[in-house]
């Protein structure tokens, strides 16, 4: 179970998510060997720990989960600053200094271990990896038991995994340099060259910017990697949540449509219900605003729900969240008018909705006829030509008569 969770947090590093905090990383890839392992270990506990506490819906981890994304984007323009100037550089390693000497007076004055431990920090609380089948299985088991030490293992398994491929990336990069034998101002300009790079990362992310970028980009192949690791050790989902299911094409019906009930507010429409839908084709989408895979989803599901609505299409989205900042409605609020979402929203900060679906995964996607019966199910991107068909033939079956 934890060699899978390892193995999916291996694969990170082929997925889009993990490009806006890269720069953070590799422009420590200058420091000691130390200082690079504590930079990794930082991220991987501060991940580990922020992911375990997103499944509280307490007011004040969920604000607290907010400002540390604030804070951490603040420490990492002033890592980008102290690499573009040296001067700068100094004047903020001065309280690491203090603060090192303090502990230990025999400590060399120099930033060192605390300045790379907080750098790891501020990653762990910046990245966002993309829900891929092995994150969201964990991360669903965690929902529906709750916090407790085995999810955070879980987690910090996926955590190390992630490190070990960065590092190695970042070893390599560090040992190329090494032999290049560079000079002092080419050394210098590399140095600032990070600085900025550090710099402009930042800026992408507090502005969002860096979801708009990678919705271009698709983390299919990775999926279907992981979606098969699982499928091969169903041992491990049957001890997190049940087993994965294949998107397929149902003749007869999968059972009824699941009930609506438990979202803590309705965006675009008054709360709906299976009952009030009967005689409708339904899309139930499962999304969060932060996940790319989402985000790649989206443009898709909103053809439909403007192509179909007039032949009887009702689409619904499920905002379930995935990270703490996630639950926040007015972050939610916000993002559905940004990403022009007209149809219905349920906000699921409680993961009721996904629970009476047995949902696995962001996106998913049900389609449900018109007698109220589950027909399809699709789990992550792609197969969209093959879900148009579907709706398509729904639509159909609704307008013919009776026999």
């Amino acid at each position: 179970m934890y060699l899978i969770a390892f193995l999916g947090g291996l694969l990170t590093v082929l997925s889009p998510c993990i490009l806006p905090v890269v720069p953070f990383l590799f422009a420590g890839a200058h420091r000691s060997r130390s200082s690079i392992l504590l930079t990794l270990g930082g991220m991987t506990l501060t991940f580990a720990l922020i992911s375990s506490l997103a499944v509280v819906s307490s007011e004040w981890v969920i604000q607290a989960s907010n400002s540390g994304r604030h804070i951490a984007l603040i420490v990492m323009a002033l890592f980008a600053l102290s690499l573009i100037s040296a001067r700068i550089g100094d004047w903020l390693a001065r309280p690491f200094v203090w603060l090192g000497n303090r502990l230990d007076p025999d400590a060399q004055k120099k930033a060192g271990p605390l300045g790379s431990l907080m750098i790891g920090v501020a990653t762990g609380l910046l990245w966002a990896p993309c829900a891929g089948p092995i994150l969201g299985v964990i991360l669903t088991g965690a929902m529906l038991q709750g916090a407790n030490a085995q999810t955070s293992l879980l987690l910090l398994a996926y955590g190390a995994g992630s490190a070990l491929s960065l590092g190695t990336l970042i070893f390599a990069g560090r040992g190329l340099v090494n032999r290049l034998k560079p000079s002092i101002p080419f050394t210098a300009w590399l140095r600032r060259g990070a600085g900025v790079a550090v710099l402009a990362a930042a800026a992408v992310i507090s502005t969002g910017t860096d979801k708009t970028l990678l919705a271009g980009t698709s983390s299919e192949g990775v999926a279907r990697v992981e979606k098969s690791v699982l499928e091969n050790v169903p041992k491990v989902l049957d001890f997190l949540v049940s087993k994965v299911r294949a998107d397929s094409l149902m003749d007869d019906s999968k059972g009824a449509m699941p009930s609506l009930a438990g979202a803590v507010q309705w965006l675009n429409s008054p709360e709906l219900s299976a009952e009030s839908l009967r005689g409708k084709v339904v899309l139930v989408d499962f999304w969060t605003y932060d996940c790319i895979n989402c985000q790649h989803s989206l443009p898709y599901v909103k053809d439909w729900a403007k192509k179909y609505e007039k032949d009887g299409l009702v689409v619904i989205g499920v905002h379930t969240p995935e990270y703490g900042y996630e639950r926040i409605i007015d972050n939610v609020r916000e993002q559905v008018r940004k990403l022009g979402i007209t149809y219905p929203v349920a906000i699921d900060n409680n993961y009721a909705i996904w629970r009476n679906f047995d949902n696995q995964y962001w996106p998913a996607h049900y389609l449900i006829d018109a007698k109220g019966q589950v027909r399809f199910s699709h789990f992550g991107e792609g197969r969209y030509e093959a879900q148009e068909q579907v709706i398509r033939q729904l639509l159909e079956e609704a307008k013919a008569p009776a026999a």
